[in-house]
């Protein structure tokens, strides 16, 4: 008896194209941390006005104290949340609240300053910028 010819391999199956709604990968690293429902909404809020006001620079306060907000949240996120988790202890992180606490000040008011002085250009880059830390 003749061997029998191998049979010809199949070729592979190729995965299913990712439909259009799921995003690619980011190219860089990022990190990212979790905030409130409600602070998602007042952010969404502020850079909704922004965007769609006649003069952007009408509102350069309310978009500086969600920066503000959003710093803290950062704060608490990145660093008192996982020094809590690592349970170091009530002065260890008393003593940390505190120094963010001062680090808070002085950061909230360069960015009040800074935000002031923006014109609608680059306020709606900064809306931009949120926006897509949002994503």
């Amino acid at each position: 008896m003749a061997a029998s010819p191998k049979p010809k391999a199949t070729p592979p199956v190729k995965a299913a194209a990712k439909p259009a709604s799921h995003r690619a990968a980011p190219t860089k690293p990022f990190l990212r941390f979790f905030h409130s429902a409600e602070l998602r909404k007042k952010t969404l809020s502020v850079l909704e006005l922004i965007e769609n006001a006649p003069d952007a620079t009408a509102h350069r306060g309310a978009l500086a104290d969600v920066v503000i907000v959003l710093m803290k949240s950062g704060f608490d996120g990145y660093f008192l949340a996982p020094l809590k988790k690592a349970k170091a202890g009530f002065l260890v992180e008393q003593s940390a609240t505190v120094g963010l606490m001062g680090a808070q000040q002085v950061i909230g008011s360069v960015t009040r300053n800074i935000i002031g002085r923006m014109d609608a250009p680059q306020l709606l880059s900064v809306c931009g910028s949120i926006r897509e830390m949002m994503e």
